[in-house]
């Protein structure tokens, strides 16, 4: 990789946003590209507000529109795209001609996106990556991020093994915002992330309070376990490898389900604030979509690919569903029909 690469973050959001903003203090070449006029607008105008746990930090940042995009004259070598999952075909073409040839597109996202990305760019172009931060954005030019550098988590891993010793130097640059690790084996990590999520994401999103409260009501935890323990029989069914990842010490148990509640834990205790909303009830509150497909909709496909089934995470789809078309209010109230799922009674933790 260039001594100076021209860097680029497709997305700038709660989390790309801030993670951009550490780029541009470390003095690399870095361009923010959003989809939201108004934001873009504000950095343009005030820079970038970074809200840490215990300081604010502002920063001077380069900002483009998307359809400004189409004006880039230089190819940029390295992008993150940190967009939704559900993005991420669209995004990748988006930013395609400009890539350099021997460029990285790096997916910080939920998701198994990795492979759309390979599909765009190939393979050799493509580096998966893990992200855990917690955050939020609801004003232009101002995010919020819930975990200091020596708590945010990063892996990143290539898809081609003949690009792997790149990751490095990729690596390198991420460490300005947190802590990274590389592994030959991004697949498995970046389902052991999904495994997570399927867990915290859309279940306490639909009962619409914080991921912490989200837990401690009755029946709850059970259900999200459950949800988590149907994840790591999906990964499982697909060839991944139970393996640590958001800095559990490799110690961490390998048997699947006493994995899932290691790691939920490892979530509310270091990385979830008693305010912490999840992505998913962050976009329902915005009015947008939600990761339901791309996460637990991910979860009951590879089941079902196998012949098996997902009982709770097929419910957990079609209630968040129900919010999405309109049919059903974001309320606390769907707790007694969240934990109704066919093998998550509603007991007490």
């Amino acid at each position: 990789m260039k001594a100076n690469p021209r860097i680029a973050f497709l997305g700038t959001g709660a989390q790309g946003a801030s993670i951009a903003a550490d780029f541009t203090r470390a003095g690399l070449d870095v361009t923010f590209i959003d989809q939201w006029p108004a934001h873009v607008e504000a950095m343009r105008r005030d820079g970038l507000t970074v809200h840490m746990p215990t300081r604010t930090i502002h920063t001077p940042v380069k900002a483009l529109h998307l359809c400004e995009v189409a004006e880039v004259r230089q190819p940029f070598d390295l992008v993150f795209l940190v967009v939704k999952a559900y993005d991420t075909r669209w995004a990748t073409e988006l930013i395609k001609p400009v890539l350099a040839a021997d460029g990285f597109v790096v997916g910080l996202q939920n998701g198994m996106t990795h492979e759309d990305i390979a599909s765009i760019v190939g393979r050799g172009r493509t580096i998966g990556a893990v992200i855990e931060i917690a955050s939020n954005m609801w004003t232009p030019g101002v995010t919020t991020r819930q975990n200091d550098h020596d708590e945010s988590w990063f892996a990143l891993g290539a898809l081609d093994p003949d690009k792997q010793p790149e990751v490095e130097e990729v690596a390198t640059l991420l460490r300005h915002a947190g802590r990274v690790e590389v592994t030959d084996d991004i697949r498995s990590a970046k389902w052991m992330k999904l495994v997570v999520n399927a867990a915290e994401l859309i279940p306490s999103a639909i009962i619409d309070t914080a991921l912490n409260d989200a837990a401690r009501l009755p029946g709850m935890l059970d259900l999200m376990r459950r949800a988590g323990y149907e994840a790591m029989e999906a990964a499982l069914a697909d060839g991944a490898t139970i393996m640590p990842i958001i800095g559990m010490p490799p110690v961490m148990s390998n048997h699947p389900e006493r994995y899932v509640d290691e790691i939920f834990d490892e979530v509310l205790k270091t990385f979830s604030r008693e305010d912490t909303l999840t992505t998913s009830l962050q976009d329902w509150r915005k009015g947008r979509r939600a990761e339901i497909d791309e996460v637990n909709g991910w979860v009951v496909k590879t089941l079902a690919d196998h012949g098996r089934s997902a009982p709770v995470n097929a419910h957990v789809v079609q209630l968040a569903f129900e919010i999405e078309a309109g049919r059903r209010v974001l309320t606390r109230d769907n707790r007694d029909d969240l934990v109704s799922a066919r093998g998550a009674p509603a007991s007490t933790m």
